[in-house]
Parts: C-alpha cells; structure tokens; sequence
C-alpha cells in the first residue's frame, strides 16, 4: 500500500448508473475544486462495511458539510448495479457510492490488494482520505496485517483530523406507535430542534413488552439520547428547552 499525500488522484473514468443508463464520471467532476473525503472499502454487502464504515459517515455527513466537505465519496471495486443496490438498502442518502468495476481508481492509489483466497479477485485495501482540488491532502490506510483490519479508516477518525473541535450528533432513538399524537408531538420537536432520530414503531420493530423491558413504561413516545434514558413527549420538551437556554 502507498501513501499519496501530496500527489494528485488519479484520472480516470468511472461507469456509474444514472435513470436507467450508464453516465461516465471523470475524476475531475468530483475533485477539481472541491474538498472531498473518500473512503474505500474491500466490496458492497460486507460486513463491516455495511454495519459500520458506511453507515456512521452517512450519520456525520452533515457534520463534514459544516466542517467545509463539499462530498463523501465511498470507492470500491463493484460494479455499478452493485453499488447503487447498496446504496439503497443501507439508505445511505448523505454519501455518493462511485463503482471503480475496472479497479482502475484503485490501482492508480496503489490500494489494489488479491483477495481470490476469498474469491473477490482484485479489491480495495480499506482506507479513507481527504482530497482538496484533486490533491491528496491526507490519508489513513490500515495497518497491512491478515484479514479486514478497520481502526483509522472510519469516518471520526477523518472529522477528529478535518476538525478536532467539531461537535457530533447526539444518536437519538424514539419508541413510537401508529396513530399516536404524543408520538407524532415528539417527532415534531425532533425534528424542529434539527435532531436527527431513528423511529422504533411498535408492531413493527418490537411491542410494549419491549417498552417495559428498556423503561419499565407502558406508554409511548418513549426517548433515548446519547445513551440517556429522556422519557416521554413531556420529558422530551422540557430536555429540548434546558438544551436552548444552555446554548442560549
């Protein structure tokens, strides 16, 4: 594996999918002007890639975008119909999924690696970088050890180096019912706050046997931030006002 940092990316073309047809992407179309975190990965569907790597830069996305990042850009050695079946069953909305099918990209970055001991042929070797004006600027490549190493590659490893200082979302998750006003009142604020949440729908994801195991409640909304237990639509309001008089 070679680190880039201070050369340029390589140029290439990518075949990507676009409303039912190929659409060809040069590298300067994502580069040339921009500042572009990339992050590249052995293959779509992975475990690791789909339960971590690509799912917690999509959650901090916003939070690159604050932090002066134009795009994220996850690479790897897939075609494109690959690629965008990935995308959409990871509702990855925040980040653009590019198929380098040829290796091409890859190569150029000197990250192509054999994995046929697997039956993947030539893939990515996982790592992240940040590309300003087609410049690498930085790089993070994991440690050349046996398996599928993931320790600097992820996405707060590359905030903590765009940003030490850039404060990340709060993980919110909400218990809620069909039908419910109180549920649909705490989505609202939620949402009003600019907090981004993730909806448990009982019926569908658990029932309130569930909600009397983690609350020990057997009402709804019921709401959890960064790990706290908040309570209820009440609990949340009055949580939601100390947090604006202490930004305040």
């Amino acid at each position: 594996m070679q680190n880039r940092e201070g050369q340029k990316v390589p140029s290439v073309i990518f075949k990507t999918r676009a409303n039912g047809d190929f659409v060809d992407l040069n590298s300067d179309d994502i580069f040339k002007g921009r500042t572009v975190v990339v992050f590249s990965l052995p293959g779509a569907f992975t475990p690791t890639c789909s339960s971590t790597h690509l799912p917690r830069y999509n959650e901090l996305a916003k939070v690159f975008a604050e932090n002066g990042v134009d795009e994220i850009v996850c690479l790897s050695v897939n075609d494109a119909f690959v690629m965008d079946a990935w995308k959409e069953d990871q509702e990855a909305e925040h980040v653009t999924l590019i198929p380098d099918g040829n290796g091409d990209f890859t190569e150029g970055m000197g990250m192509l690696v054999d994995k046929s001991e697997l039956g993947f042929g030539k893939r990515s070797w996982r790592y992240s970088m940040l590309v300003k004006d087609g410049v690498v600027d930085r790089m993070f490549i994991e440690p050349d050890v046996p398996g599928d190493p993931f320790e600097v590659s992820d996405a707060d490893t590359m905030l903590a180096y765009v940003n030490p200082s850039a404060r990340k979302p709060e993980a919110i998750s909400l218990i809620t019912k069909p039908g419910c006003p109180f549920c649909a009142k705490a989505k609202q604020a939620l949402s009003e706050a600019g907090m981004e949440f993730e909806e448990i729908v009982l019926g569908h994801d658990a029932t309130l046997r569930s909600v009397r195991a983690i609350t020990g409640k057997e009402t709804v909304p019921q709401v959890f931030i960064g790990g706290h237990y908040i309570g209820g639509s009440d609990d949340l309001k009055a949580y939601l006002a100390g947090e604006a008089k202490d930004v305040a």
